[in-house]
């Protein structure tokens, strides 16, 4: 068995983990009212924009997730909240030491004597979900789950689901499909963008993502037989139809988002096995991205 897959299995005790320890972290995460910024890069942006997304839809306060090679810290932020698994990455350091001293720092990352970890205020360490393999896969959720609980989402569900997302046999449609667009609407969007990623990185596989109601303004193009359309969301009966009349597999949600996504990871490692990829080892790509 991979080590991908190994870290996959082991997310119910990795989310298990972070939400017993949730209340030695509430002090140094954005309390509700602050005006927030996340940074991130590749799957860390993807976290970033479905916690900043739902943070905003709770009432939380004004959030905005941004590549840290783009981010806008300029702007009047009581925190900027730093997501890094290795805590090496360029663009996040760069952030983090050009941020504004008004704005207080959180790094969270795996590694508590990373750059990162140094360079923001105050630091959460995730040590136990940290990885062997490239592709980030229960760092990433267990990141995300920690986030949403804070934020007072429900996680029950999820949690409930992950036996299913870890069990069920695969869609043999999905593993023979010639490509995948996968689909999310409002914080879900975020997941839909990671599970396409994810398939990308681990079997260098054609995938799109897109929110629900942006898929109808041209990308729908895509569809067609033998290719196929994976929702995280519910989907308007409308477009439901729209795209089973392409004569593309339409795979509507059934678990919650955050389960929907451990499937798509154990499809991501199925559909690099079956192209004889290494999941652990992708080609091109390593687990920091370290600029010169």
């Amino acid at each position: 068995m991979s080590l991908t897959r190994q870290e996959i299995d082991s997310q119910p005790q990795c989310w298990q983990h972070a939400l017993k320890r949730l209340p030695d972290h509430t002090r140094v995460l954005p309390a509700k009212g602050e005006r927030v910024a996340v940074i991130g890069c590749g799957t860390s942006l993807f976290m970033a924009r479905a916690y900043a997304h739902l943070r905003e839809d709770l009432g939380h306060g004004p959030t905005d997730a941004f590549p840290a090679s783009a981010a806008r810290l300029h702007r009047p932020y009581d925190r900027i909240l730093a997501l890094t698994r290795s805590g090496t990455t360029t663009e996040i350091l760069t952030a983090l030491r050009t941020a504004p001293a008004s704005a207080r720092t959180t790094t969270i990352t795996a590694v508590a004597t990373s750059p990162a970890a140094r360079a923001a205020d105050d630091v959460i360490v995730l040590d136990h979900a940290d990885e062997q393999s490239v592709v980030q896969t229960r760092y990433a959720t267990t990141q995300l789950v920690l986030l949403l609980a804070h934020l007072g989402h429900d996680t029950e569900q999820a949690l409930s689901d992950l036996d299913t997302a870890l069990n069920a046999p695969l869609d043999p449609r999905l593993l023979a499909a010639e490509q995948i667009t996968f689909l999310g609407e409002g914080w879900h969007a975020g997941l839909a963008e990671e599970a396409a990623l994810k398939v990308r990185e681990a079997a260098a596989h054609w995938t799109e993502s897109y929110s629900v109601m942006e898929y109808r303004h041209g990308p729908i193009a895509v569809a067609g037989p033998g290719r196929a359309v994976w929702s995280l969301s519910p989907l308007p009966a409308e477009l439901a139809a729209r795209i089973e009349a392409t004569g593309a597999h339409l795979r509507r949600p059934q678990l919650d988002p955050l389960a929907e996504l451990v499937l798509a990871q154990r499809l991501a490692v199925r559909r690099a096995q079956d192209a004889g990829r290494d999941p652990d080892r992708p080609d091109h790509l390593t687990r920091s991205v370290v600029l010169a």
